[in-house]
């Protein structure tokens, strides 16, 4: 299949994301204001969509308290400039399990298991305009920690996402979440077209090579709207693979914590990269407006307008 470059794109800050960063660089923003500033500052790098988690102020460790969530959002909608808010649906399907021999002997500092209300409660109460749907489970991380969503759970998830307006944009880690994805679709759980970010190289999903980037590129159905990220390094090479590919791109904290060897960046720093990368393809980005227009999106009002 030969590339068709997308002339226009638009571009997601993922701000700080679910992993353990926090103790990893300085940069990486914990409080609802850090995370608030820092998706500001990336909207006026250039970044149309800005996908927030929220992290315990004080230890930066992630967390989904619904208190966080909602200063996050009040502050990002009074912002002085405008931004697509994305925020994650993926916290509270994290289980670890015990040693081998007994499995069932579960990490509970590190499981967090919760039902498909509790884990949407957030995004009823913020009605987001876009909201993640982790489409599938796979191991995670480099010990016993299996990212948990079964296909009942993802039913029920995106029939709440759905039934409140908010447009899910699937997390497609592997092929399989793909073909789930188009199920939800058949079914009517989702809305086609739907929306779709590839998880390029994230342990032990889809790896980050180009043949198993175009298996998933081309697993896509045609009419969907698409987005594609790669870890560390990887990212800004895949800034230009997904938009070469015909997709839009990701860039962030969430995936990446270097602007260039041994330099720390803020996301605004990436997204500026980013940018400049693909104007020099020849390629321009969507403001937030235009996101909506593409996207079929309603822009919520600030908290008390």
């Amino acid at each position: 299949m030969p590339l068709t470059m997308k002339r226009k794109v638009f571009l997601t800050a993922a701000i700080t994301g679910a992993g353990w960063t926090q103790d990893k660089s300085r940069l990486v923003p914990r409080s609802p204001k850090e995370i608030a500033d820092a998706a500001i500052d990336a909207a006026k790098a250039g970044a149309a969509i800005v996908h927030c988690h929220v992290r315990d102020p004080e230890t930066g460790v992630p967390c989904r308290d619904l208190n966080l969530y909602r200063e996050l959002t009040d502050r990002i909608r009074a912002a002085d400039v405008d931004m697509v808010l994305n925020l994650t649906a993926g916290v509270g399907g994290d289980l670890t399990f015990g040693p081998t021999e007994t499995p069932m002997e579960l990490n509970a500092a590190e499981t967090d298991m919760a039902g498909a209300s509790e884990r949407m409660a957030h995004v009823r109460a913020c009605l987001p305009e876009i909201c993640t749907l982790d489409c599938g489970s796979m191991n995670f991380g480099n010990g016993e920690y299996v990212m948990t969503n079964t296909t009942g759970m993802l039913r029920a998830m995106g029939q709440m996402m759905t039934d409140c307006g908010v447009k899910p944009e699937i997390e497609a880690f592997d092929t399989g979440h793909l073909w789930f994805a188009k199920q939800l679709v058949t079914e009517g759980v989702l809305e086609d077209p739907a929306l779709v970010q590839l998880c390029m190289g994230v342990p032990w999903g889809a790896p980050n090579d180009l043949n198993t980037f175009m298996a998933m590129v081309n697993n896509v159905p045609s009419n969907w709207n698409w987005s594609a990220f790669s870890l560390g390094r990887d990212q800004m090479a895949y800034v230009a693979a997904a938009a070469l590919a015909g997709g839009n791109v990701r860039v962030g904290l969430e995936d990446n914590l270097y602007l260039e060897r041994g330099v720390m960046a803020t996301n605004a720093q990436l997204v500026e990269k980013a940018a400049n990368l693909l104007s020099n393809m020849g390629v321009s980005l969507m403001g937030p407006q235009e996101v909506r227009d593409t996207l079929g999106l309603s822009k919520r009002a600030p908290a008390g307008a």
